[in-house]
């Protein structure tokens, strides 16, 4: 039976005011719905909007463009018949556990006893029976974030929003926690119609979701939709859930839909000035390298077996394979990663060797990298400050991006001996300061 949507997110666009009066679009043209009985998960990199579309959800901020309704009526202000599981167990330490819960129902205006009642109930149902007096600093990290699902469930929500939820867990808490929530949803005992969970953590998503939505990074869009047809319990080992994991990693490595696919000359990304570079170690580019050339990889590894033996998640991984991409070391396609005949040759010298290779190419394929070389030539002093190129990358991006891009640049440059930067005088040099 195809059931009225909950929640219709129709064309959505969310953008913010830059200092310089300029837009930064966050999310662009979103569709979804949610329907009762569903799990969906957003699945991306961290800082790809995905909390800012669950925000808007929520009610707690307006979209740009388009309209959100829930239960058919466009959402104006903090929703209600919604709650939100944050990522931080965002508990107020002078409250118990039982009043921490109770916070959620003091708003409605239900009497005390009633407000007790569903309190107790909820404490129960998420495994805090005998705790109802203890503070928050008396509870490891996993009882604490039981409290917010507490506190979340018991205003008795059609529709819970969880924001990474498990992401400041220790694995084995986070599985325990993840399994106990979905035993208690598949059993019915969960007073909720349907969930949207954003995570950045494949297997999670499809262990916990029936439907994942990929979006892409800033401005986030919607480039992909995966049913996950699993009984639970799901396990990891199951051949056809390994088979989906490799299906997301292959959905979040394809081009964007629409976009030209060329010759392999131009299979690798577009390198202008003011490209947003994520920070990356070179010791971590290196490991990667080293990882993919050796057995069994021998050059060629599928993205989810090399995250799973190095233990990686999606933003660790993908960082460190598209700055191997940016700087022509390797290729990222189809849920794959390959080393270019410079990455092999990469991981066969010894130090000196690759640091002189990883300069060649920084300067070739990083434009500004070349750029802060090409400043500090032709100055006299050879030093040049910061906030030179921290004005011009602001004209292409937020503040906090360029702050991001700048340090990734002095990180990359000092280990290929490009250029030296001083921490103290806050600028470029050609020279190490002493």
């Amino acid at each position: 039976m195809n059931l009225a949507p909950l929640l219709d997110v129709r064309a959505v666009s969310k953008s913010f005011r830059k200092p310089d009066g300029d837009a930064l679009v966050v999310l662009e043209d979103v569709n979804l719905t949610l329907r009762p009985g569903e799990i969906v998960g957003f699945l991306g990199r961290s800082g790809c909007g995905k909390s800012t579309l669950l925000r808007l959800i929520a009610g707690l901020d307006d979209p740009s463009r388009g309209v959100i309704n829930y239960l058919g009526r466009p959402v104006g202000g903090a929703a209600a018949g919604m709650a939100m599981v944050f990522q931080s167990f965002a508990l107020f330490p002078w409250l118990t556990v039982l009043e921490n819960v109770q916070l959620g129902l003091e708003a409605l205006g239900i009497p005390e006893p009633e407000m007790r009642r569903r309190a107790l109930q909820a404490i129960d149902l998420i495994g805090l029976d005998g705790f109802e007096s203890a503070y928050p600093r008396e509870l490891s990290g996993g009882m604490r974030q039981r409290v917010g699902f507490a506190r979340a469930l018991v205003v008795h929500p059609n529709i819970l929003l969880m924001d990474e939820p498990f992401s400041a867990l220790d694995v084995l808490t986070a599985e325990t926690l993840r399994n106990d929530f979905l035993n208690l949803w598949g059993e019915g005992q969960l007073p909720i119609k349907a969930v949207i969970l954003v995570t950045h953590n494949i297997e999670e998503a499809v262990e916990m979701c029936d439907r994942l939505l990929i979006f892409s990074t800033l401005p986030a869009r919607v480039m992909g939709e995966i049913a996950v047809d699993l009984p639970q319990p799901r396990h990891p080992d199951d051949p056809r859930f390994r088979a989906l994991v490799d299906r997301v990693y292959v959905e979040m490595t394809a081009k964007p839909r629409g976009e030209r696919v060329g010759p392999k000359s131009e299979r690798f990304p577009g390198t202008g000035i003011g490209t947003t570079l994520t920070h990356v170690s070179s010791n971590v580019l290196a490991g990667l390298m080293e990882a993919v050339a050796g057995p069994p990889y021998n050059g060629k590894a599928d993205l989810p077996a090399i995250a799973q033996e190095l233990r990686m998640e999606i933003d660790d991984l993908f960082p460190a394979a598209e700055a191997l991409q940016l700087l022509r070391f390797a290729e990222v396609e189809g849920g794959d990663i390959r080393l270019t005949e410079a990455g092999l040759q990469f991981t066969r010298e010894d130090t000196d060797d690759r640091k002189k290779l990883f300069a060649r190419h920084l300067i070739t394929y990083v434009p500004l990298a070349a750029h802060v070389r090409r400043v500090l030539d032709e100055r006299a002093s050879h030093t040049a400050p910061k906030s030179r190129f921290f004005d011009e990358l602001e004209d292409y991006m937020a503040e906090e991006g360029a702050e991001q891009t700048l340090r990734t640049i002095i990180s990359w440059g000092r280990y290929g001996e490009v250029f030296a930067y001083d921490d103290h005088r806050q600028c470029f040099t050609l020279e190490n300061p002493t």
